[in-house]
């Protein structure tokens, strides 16, 4: 039997103080609020994570893509890698997020991709009540470095099985995690998860994870 389809509103943002431009996405009704970390200096018009975006909108989840850093700040290539600064943006994007009158009531789930994942891994282990899940596409979440010990929210690793360098990487942070935790690995993939039906996987994950640990916290009716 087909769902039917869920109506959806998007709509463009600015996330102060800052000024970080962003697009959220809010189906009717939502069960949580998903913000997107993007890695190596990618931003809100990513398009892998734009069709990521718009598949789990269709499962009922609201999302948040945006810019972590201004356009100045983003020409200057150190900012990209610094996790530091990009959990510090994710942070100010869910404190943000909390204050507005759509999406308050929501539960709040971090997608990050390569270096967005250790930013994601290290605003929730900084501010555990305000994070209800991650997922980590194709992530470094060993960047994230001596606080993966002190995660608390569900994690989720999904990795290219032909990602070589980066699965291993995957294994080792993942083994530090003290957090419900699962590592998939996606047959065939590489690090962008360009192959056939290799996306599709990393949505059927990420959905089903986020749907799971958020389900329940939402305070909407």
């Amino acid at each position: 039997m087909t769902e039917p389809a869920r109506r959806s509103d998007t709509l463009d943002v600015r996330i102060s103080p800052v000024g970080l431009d962003g697009v959220l996405g809010r189906p009717r009704p939502a069960g949580g609020l998903v913000l997107f970390a993007h890695g190596s200096g990618s931003g809100r018009f990513s398009p892998r994570n734009n069709y990521v975006a718009a598949a789990l909108r269709r499962a009922g989840l609201a999302t948040l893509l945006f810019d972590l850093l201004t356009e100045e700040e983003a020409a200057v290539r150190r900012n990209v890698f610094d996790i530091d600064l990009l959990s510090e943006r994710l942070a100010l994007a869910t404190a943000w997020a909390g204050q507005q009158a759509n999406t308050k009531s929501l539960p709040i789930g971090y997608f990050g991709a390569s270096t967005g994942a250790a930013a994601a891994l290290v605003a929730a282990a900084r501010a555990p009540e305000d994070v209800g899940a991650i997922v980590s596409r194709g992530g470094r979440p060993d960047m994230a470095g001596a606080v993966l010990d002190q995660v608390r929210a569900p994690t989720l690793l999904i990795v290219g099985g032909d990602d070589i360098g980066v699965l291993e990487l995957n294994e080792q942070a993942f083994a530090q995690l003290r957090c419900e935790k699962s590592l998939e690995i996606v047959p065939g993939a590489t690090h962008l998860f360009e192959e056939p039906g290799a996306l599709d996987q990393v949505i059927d994950l990420a959905g089903r994870w986020f749907t799971e640990h958020l389900a329940g916290r939402s305070g909407e009716d």
